[in-house]
Order: structure tokens, then C-alpha cells, then sequence
């Protein structure tokens, strides 16, 4: 099929209507505006079109989406690119979404990004159809020729702030406006339950052990991206379990696990972006965030495109070593946070990247 033919049911125009019916979350997890925002004008003065496919739960999480958004901004910035997006609601819109920006002839686009795990089935029946269309995937790989697939060492990251869950729920921290409590026990909550989610649980729990075997770790699946409500219900349920000190891989459903943490006056950690910048209304809570530079991956193949260097069929995997992943310290705790736990920090980080601690993606082998 050729890349340039127009579906015959929906025409090209219908990308926005077709795209969902928000312009990203609230902070209880309802859209706002509409989809398919034009952002500049595409085609104008040879620019590079770039069309973006959010994962569900929208721009505005605070999260993963918007460090996918900070990629394409610094592409932008630096490069002569225009861009479109869409904010799908559902995974089963992520396909037709997909194929009307491969058909577009007004514009063309240059490069379809599409961000999420939850986008590798319909692309890799995409990529198949449309040979001459450029596509990225992030947290996926797809195997095509007109794919460049980045990958993350989710469970790296996540081991690091185990680690520092772990030594810190062994130790009296009051900073901010919470505390710990005398019980070793923490937290973490995922969004839905996919192997990309579990490595987040899998490094964590990992890390936790690696600072005391004994320390207890409390799991929950909320089953959304975007259920603020639950999220806050089930991060409640494990501070009232004793936990105190909860990480979540949920995007913008962490929401509801900082909304808990203030309520009850404990811990929380971020994940994707410095959430105690992105969601600086929590920033009295908020230990740390797993940052995981979607960004890079974003700007890197954009600027693929741009040079000419668009390596199709390629699969790039970022860890700790590649800076890739990293802790961010709270921009309100992070000062409160002991040296010493730090210190210990930074010396588990250093075995990942030389290789002496191997970290388990699957909860199982924990």
C-alpha cells in the first residue's frame, strides 16, 4: 500500500476528531481541550513534519508523555521542525491514528512517533504497510526497516531508588512535610500489568532487598495510566498497610499516589520526569523520581531524520551507563536526604555499570 493513499472511510482531515476528546489529563485524570493540536506549520520553508502519538493518559502527566513532549520541544528548538499530535484515549486507537499520519499528503510527515510499549502491536502491523513512512517507537521494539526502537534499562533506575526507599524507611527522616514511620515497609504501584511495568517493580524490589533483606514490599496494579482516583486509593491502602515510602510507574495515575502522601504525610517517588518540578504541588513529599530520558530517545531520532542518519531497523537500549535512567533528587528534599545514603547511592550505581550487580527484570527472580 502506498504511504501517500488516503483511507477511504476516514479522510486525513479526521485525524484530530479520531485522536480522543482530550488535550491531556487534569489532575483527576480528565482531559481538557482538544487532540491533534497542530504545533507551528507543518511544511513551511522545507521544515522536517514530525507527528507524535502520545501513549494514553495524555500530555499534562507530568510524567513519561511530557518528557516525550521536552525531546520534540529541543528538536524544535534547535532544528527546523514542525509537528502535529494526537492524545489517543484507548490502545485500540493507537493503529488508525498511526495510518492516517503515514497517509497524510497535507503535510507529509517526515517521522510518526509513537510513544509507548502499548503502541508495538499496531505499528508493527503499520511499519509493514507503509515501507516508506518513517517511524520511532519508545519502550518497544519493532523489527522493520523503517523503525529506529529505543529501549530503556527501566529496572536500573528503578533498582536506585529501591535502594534509597530501603535505606531511608530503616531510618527516623522527617523532612518536609512528612516523616517516616517505625515499620520497615514500603511501596509501589504500577499502572497495568505488562512486562515494561514489571521491570519497574522487578529493579525496585531489588534495590529495596539490596539495602535490607528484610524489608517489606508492598505491590499493587491500579490497571490504568490515567485513574487518579485509584491511585490515590490504593497508595492510601498501602501507607495505612504501613508503608511509607511508595514509588509508582503509573504515569499521570501517580497523581494519586502524591495526593495520599500529602494526605497522610509520608513519601513518595516519581518516575519518567522530576516530578517534584512537574508536580511541584507535592514537592513537600516527593523523595526523588526515577527519570527515565524519553527526550533523548525523541530528539535523537528527529534529528535522525533531519541528517539523514535515520537508521531504520535499529534498536538502541539506554541504562544507567548511558544516562539513559537516573535519580533525581527531590528539589525540596533532596538536601534533607543523609550523605550517607547517598554515598551508598552512588556505589550501587557504580557495580550496575561495571557489571557486578546483574538487576532481575521479572518480580519473579527478585
Amino acid at each position: 500500500m502506498n504511504r501517500r493513499t488516503f483511507l477511504k472511510a476516514v479522510g486525513v482531515t479526521g485525524i484530530a476528531g479520531l485522536a480522543g476528546c482530550t488535550g491531556g489529563p487534569t489532575e483527576d485524570g480528565n482531559g481538557g481541550g482538544t487532540n491533534g493540536t497542530t504545533e507551528g506549520t507543518s511544511g513551511e520553508n522545507g521544515s522536517t513534519n514530525v507527528a507524535m502519538v502520545y501513549a494514553t493518559g495524555g500530555l499534562g502527566d507530568g510524567s513519561f508523555n511530557d518528557q516525550a513532549r521536552e525531546g520534540l520541544e529541543k528538536a524544535k528548538q534547535e532544528l527546523n521542525v514542525t509537528s502535529e499530535h494526537s492524545q489517543p484515549e484507548e490502545v485500540s486507537d493507537f493503529g488508525q491514528i498511526q495510518r492516517q499520519y503515514a497517509q497524510s499528503t497535507s503535510p507529509n510527515y517526515d517521522l510518526v512517533s509513537c510513544i509507548g510499549a502499548l503502541q508495538q502491536d499496531a505499528l508493527s502491523d503499520n511499519a509493514s504497510q507503509f515501507p516508506e513512512q518513517k517511524f520511532l517507537i519508545v519502550d518497544q521494539m519493532v523489527d522493520a526497516k523503517n523503525v529506529e526502537s529505543y529501549q530503556f534499562r527501566e529496572e536500573e533506575g528503578s533498582f536506585q531508588v529501591g535502594h534509597l526507599a530501603g535505606l531511608l524507611t530503616t531510618t527516623k527522616l522527617s523532612a518536609g512535610k512528612a516523616s517516616t514511620n517505625d515499620a520497615t515497609t514500603v511501596g509501589f504501584i504500577g499502572g497495568e500489568k505488562i512486562p515494561l511495568i514489571k521491570k519497574f517493580e522487578a529493579g525496585y524490589k531489588a534495590g529495596v532487598k539490596h539495602a535490607g533483606k528484610d524489608i517489606n514490599v508492598i505491590t499493587n496494579y491500579v490497571g490504568s495510566f490515567n485513574d487518579v482516583a485509584r491511585g490515590k486509593e490504593t497508595a492510601l491502602s498501602q501507607y495505612n498497610g504501613g508503608a511509607d515510602i511508595i514509588y509508582h510507574a503509573s504515569g499521570n495515575t501517580g497523581t494519586g499516589v502524591f495526593k495520599a502522601a500529602k494526605e497522610v504525610n509520608r513519601y513518595a517517588i516519581g518516575v519518567d520526569s522530576d516530578q517534584s518540578k512537574t508536580k511541584s504541588s507535592y514537592a513537600d513529599y516527593i523523595l526523588a523520581s526515577m527519570v527515565k530520558h524519553v527526550d533523548i530517545a525523541v530528539h535523537d531520532s528527529i534529528k535522525h531524520v533531519v541528517d539523514g542518519s535515520f537508521e531504520g531497523g535499529s534498536t538502541t537500549t539506554l541504562g544507567l551507563k548511558q544516562g539513559g535512567v537516573e535519580t533525581v533528587y527531590g528539589k525540596t528534599l533532596g538536601s534533607e536526604i543523609p550523605d550517607d545514603v547517598k554515598s551508598k547511592l552512588d556505589a550501587s550505581k557504580k557495580k550496575i555499570t561495571s557489571g557486578s550487580i546483574t538487576v532481575p527484570t521479572k518480580p519473579s527472580d527478585v
